[in-house]
């Protein structure tokens, strides 16, 4: 596993979804409205959390088995996005030990900041309805860029606003894209286990420099002065 120094490591990046808040309440709770309305019987929460990384996607996969060649799609995914645009803040939290993470990042000197795939339509009202992201140096969203991950545009951008080269930026997800775009952008990555991951993700293959279990765990990454 590697060990990074402050003096190399200047920002810390991060995704949003599934690494530092679960939304997947929220993102389930959309789609399963959607099948109460169409007279549907309700499914396990635990059928949507392993997709959650996928968003409209993944919930419209679970909620009607509809994949994004189906006819019907497109219509589906924007009455997807119009239920979760209404309640996006309602069941979504921050998850245990990020914003201790956060607060330590910053004593030692590092801004941290966004990179998700979430479009600005949703993420730029959950970044602002919750306190956590007001010390955020960026947030970089799925349509900032031309491209999404697993292009490395996005990160690509981030370190750009920050002022930085990619290599003095770390980047933690929790989906196979993520590292890949890190990797492709020239940062160091780490895989964030606790997150969604992905249906039968091997973790290990996505060609990370480390992995954690918790959030806390990205400070041991770090030689501390």
């Amino acid at each position: 596993m590697s060990v990074f120094s402050f003096q190399q490591i200047r920002a810390v990046l991060f995704d949003l979804d599934g690494t530092l808040v679960d939304s997947a309440p929220d993102l389930g709770a959309a789609a399963e409205h959607m099948r109460s309305v169409r007279g549907l019987p309700a499914l396990p929460f635990e059928h949507y959390r392993p997709h959650a990384g996928s968003g409209a996607r993944g919930m419209l996969g679970v909620a009607f088995g509809m994949t994004p060649d189906h006819a019907a799609y497109e219509a589906l995914r924007e009455e997807f996005y119009v239920q979760y645009e209404a309640t996006l803040t309602q069941r979504t939290m921050v998850f245990d030990q990020v914003e201790d993470l956060l607060a330590a990042l910053m004593r030692q000197g590092l801004r941290w900041g966004v990179v998700t795939n979430k479009a600005q339509r949703f993420s730029a009202p959950l970044t602002a309805a919750m306190p956590l992201f007001g010390s955020a140096a960026t947030i970089v969203s799925g349509d900032t860029t031309p491209h999404a991950k697993p292009h490395p545009a996005p990160l690509l951008e981030a370190a750009r606003q920050l002022g930085l080269l990619p290599a003095q930026c770390l980047y933690v997800g929790d989906d196979a894209r993520d590292i890949l775009a890190g990797r492709s952008a020239g940062m160091p990555t780490v895989a964030a286990r606790y997150g969604y991951l992905g249906p039968g993700a091997d973790v290990a293959s996505w060609g990370a420099d480390a992995e954690v279990h918790s959030p806390l765990e990205v400070l041991k990454l770090f030689e501390l002065p």
